[in-house]
């Protein structure tokens, strides 16, 4: 005899094929949120099960090993989503300088402590899995410098060796006003802004001349 369960069934598929992502989601937020409020040591994949409501295994089945979660929050931290260069405006490059920097000082300070925390490493600074996944986010960073201001990397090494060093300028900068206060955001705008404008205007053509 049918079970009088069975009709609803299709709608309860449909409901199962939709939750994963919606859980796997859900995990990535919450250990974003702890590997920022914590060093590597004192976080746990049970801290991150309890908090996100989920079975530890769940945490398991989706990203792997504890580290393997943490190198998984450190890229989605500090790559460049595709996302961003799509929303840009078609202007010219001053608007378009204005726009990406705009978009990182909003990124890094709607979630500075998870930020600050992955460029850190969290205390896993010269772990080689964590060393590859920074160089690996800021490689797809600087590409994203390039391509915001209108550059194709394929011009050469040397210019995508000057747009990890702005980059490297951009994190530290931003450190300087989230984590010392020694900058406001107006001032590290400008800083940016203004900087990058002049490496597009000068500096890049000599190594794409």
């Amino acid at each position: 005899m049918s079970s009088p369960a069975s009709p609803p069934a299709p709608a309860a598929h449909r409901r199962r094929r939709l939750e994963p992502d919606a859980r796997r989601e859900q995990i990535m937020s919450v250990a974003v949120r702890l590997f920022g409020e914590r060093p590597y040591a004192e976080v746990s994949t049970t801290d991150v099960a309890r908090d996100a409501g989920v079975a530890r295994g769940l945490v398991n089945h989706y990203f792997g090993t504890k580290k393997e979660l943490y190198l998984e929050v450190v890229r989605v931290m500090l790559t460049v989503p595709e996302v961003a260069l799509e929303r840009l405006p078609s202007g010219d490059p001053p608007e378009r300088v204005d726009a990406i920097v705009t978009w990182f000082l909003d990124v890094v300070s709607r979630h500075s402590t998870s930020w600050l925390a992955a460029i850190t490493a969290g205390g896993m600074a010269g772990d080689t899995d964590v060393d590859q996944v920074i160089a690996e986010a800021i490689d797809v960073a600087a590409d994203s410098v390039l391509a915001a201001v209108g550059v194709t990397a394929r011009s050469g090494e040397a210019l995508r060796g000057m747009a990890r060093a702005y980059v490297g300028m951009c994190t530290y900068t931003a450190r300087e006003w989230l984590q010392r206060g020694a900058l406001t955001r107006d001032q590290v705008h400008t800083l940016l802004t203004t900087t990058l404008l002049a490496m597009v205007e000068k500096v890049f053509p000599q190594a794409t001349g």
